[in-house]
């Protein structure tokens, strides 16, 4: 089975990393854990086209600067991992997709999981995003 094209956000501001609560739904990958904003690509789509397009649909964000920082692949998917400024105060933007949304800091990545204040609980990271936001802090840093 050849695996799903997907494009990923790292979205950073102020040393933090924006993630979305994923929906607790049991069709989808990482039902109800922290991940990263993104999602398949359509046909005939660059990965960077399908970014630009799924941070728009999930959060009503325009990516004006993106960075490509690596590839994952697994037999889920083939990640393509882009860096994206965050330059926006999240309170303004506008989640359409996943159960809530926040900036996590690194120590929260590292921890492998985080507190909801919308599920009002304290739910994991997906492990693929959690492995993508610590080599991204590495070297980054």
């Amino acid at each position: 089975m050849t695996p799903r094209l997907v494009a990923m956000a790292i979205l950073s501001r102020d040393g933090k990393y924006l993630m979305q609560l994923r929906d607790n739904l049991p069709h989808i990958l990482y039902p109800g854990h922290w991940g990263l904003f993104g999602g398949h690509l359509e046909r005939g789509e660059t990965p960077e086209e399908g970014l630009i397009r799924e941070v728009m649909e999930e959060i009503n964000y325009p990516v004006k600067a993106l960075r490509k920082f690596r590839c994952y692949n697994d037999e889920e998917a083939m990640r393509h991992i882009f860096h994206v400024p965050l330059t926006v105060d999240i309170d303004t933007l506008q989640q359409e997709e996943g159960f809530d949304l926040a900036l996590l800091a690194p120590d929260s990545i590292e921890s492998g999981q985080y507190y909801s204040l919308k599920a009002r609980e304290i739910r994991p990271l997906g492990k693929i995003h959690q492995r993508i936001l610590l080599d991204f802090i590495e070297v980054d840093l």
